[in-house]
This record gives structure tokens, C-alpha cells and sequence, in this order.
């Protein structure tokens, strides 16, 4: 195994972060101002923009589903137990004492187990809770004939501002995450460029510098 610069992120999975997280910070700042928290745009506005970039955005997770799974890259979100105590132990005690990250990114795995396990909750728990409570009242709203289907719409709106709390606890710690270790712009660049230092065997170098040159750097960043 040797280490070098690999291209772990495709200009799709670049374009698809950056736009969901624009998206996201979006919804947020327009669904507080839907909440009265503030008044920097009015109601109308703000439920305007709410609504379509809602919509803009269960369409690009519709399409990245269906990338996901027809590339093969949902492997990598596939939690596993194998290094997870590791992982925890260091966040959770190592960082503090100057130790060493215990995960390195392979060829076939660039999530850690923790990762992995966070992004799949994310994935399978947060966001639908967003989409189906998100709907449910996009379509009460515009006058559909679910109403009498929700007894307490009440919920409905508890569990939508549930998940959206939920969206902004993962973004406050996805940040403080790419301020530990090597810096927050050594953790930024791979989201940008698509290169990260890659733990990989002789077969995979092989392979990529004969079928796939672009995608293969020596170890030192350039």
C-alpha cells in the first residue's frame, strides 16, 4: 500500500455537495423567517423561496440517489464495525491528547466507519423526514385532499422543525470537523479540486494510472 493523490470525488459529487449545501443553508435561513425567528425578508417571500428551492433540491437528491446507486458508490456509505471504536475513541478522547487520526482513506473507502454511520443516518432518517413533511404540507397547502387524512397537521410541522434542527446540529459539526487536524482548507480542497491523499494497494495504482491517468497524482500535492 502507498499513499497518493487520488481523485475520490467526481466533479458531479463536487457540484452535487456544494449545491445541496447552498440549498440547505437556503431552506434554513427562509424556513426561520416562515417560523418568525427573523424579518430580513417578508412571509410571502420567504415561503416563496422555500417552496422552490425545496422542490430544486428533492430533485437533485432524486437524481444522486439514483447516481449513487447505479455507480456503485453507495458502498461507501455502507456503515461497518471494523475500526468504529477507533474512530470514537479518537473524536472522542485522542484528539484532545495531540493523537494521530487512525483512519486512512482507501481507494474503496473514503469514509471512515463514523462517517459512513452519520452520513447513512443522514440519508435514510433526516432527509425523509424533511421530504415527506415537506410534501404533506406543500400539498395541504395547496389546497390537495389529504386534510382529512392529518388529524394534528400540528405534527406535522413539529416533525418537519424536528429534522430541521437535526440538519442544522449535522452542519455545526461537519464544520467544526474541517477545523481538526491538518486545517480547514486541507479538509475543503478535496471538495474542490476532487484529490485526497488515498491509501492504495499496487493493483489499484496500477489500474488507475493504465485506464484512468487524470485520477492519479504522485504523493506530493502539486
Amino acid at each position: 500500500m502507498s499513499m497518493h493523490q487520488i481523485m475520490i470525488y467526481t466533479r458531479f459529487e463536487r457540484l452535487w455537495h456544494w449545491l445541496q449545501a447552498l440549498s440547505i443553508l437556503t431552506l434554513l435561513f427562509t424556513g426561520l423567517r416562515i417560523h418568525g425567528t427573523h424579518a430580513l425578508i417578508s412571509f410571502e417571500m420567504a415561503v416563496n423561496i422555500h417552496t422552490v428551492v425545496a422542490i430544486g433540491l428533492l430533485c437533485l437528491w432524486a437524481f444522486a440517489t439514483f447516481w449513487l446507486f447505479t455507480t456503485g458508490n453507495w458502498k461507501h456509505y455502507m456503515p461497518t464495525k471494523q475500526g468504529l471504536w477507533r474512530i470514537v475513541r479518537f473524536y472522542s478522547y485522542g484528539i484532545f491528547q495531540g493523537e494521530h487520526h487512525p483512519y486512512r482513506k482507501a481507494f474503496w473507502r473514503k469514509h471512515n466507519p463514523l462517517q459512513a454511520a452519520a452520513y447513512l443516518g443522514l440519508k435514510v432518517v433526516i432527509f425523509p423526514m424533511v421530504w415527506i413533511s415537506g410534501l404533506i404540507y406543500l400539498y395541504v397547502i395547496s389546497g390537495g385532499s389529504w386534510q382529512g387524512l392529518i388529524n394534528f397537521p400540528s405534527t406535522v410541522a413539529m416533525v418537519h422543525t424536528a429534522a430541521a434542527f437535526a440538519l442544522i446540529l449535522f452542519l455545526l459539526i461537519h464544520v467544526y470537523m474541517l477545523t481538526i487536524g491538518d486545517g480547514f482548507f486541507t479538509h475543503v480542497k478535496p471538495m474542490m479540486n476532487g484529490f485526497d491523499m488515498v491509501d492504495v494497494s499496487h493493483v489499484e495504482e496500477a489500474y488507475l494510472e493504465a485506464d484512468e491517468p487524470g485520477h492519479i497524482r504522485s504523493g506530493v500535492d502539486r
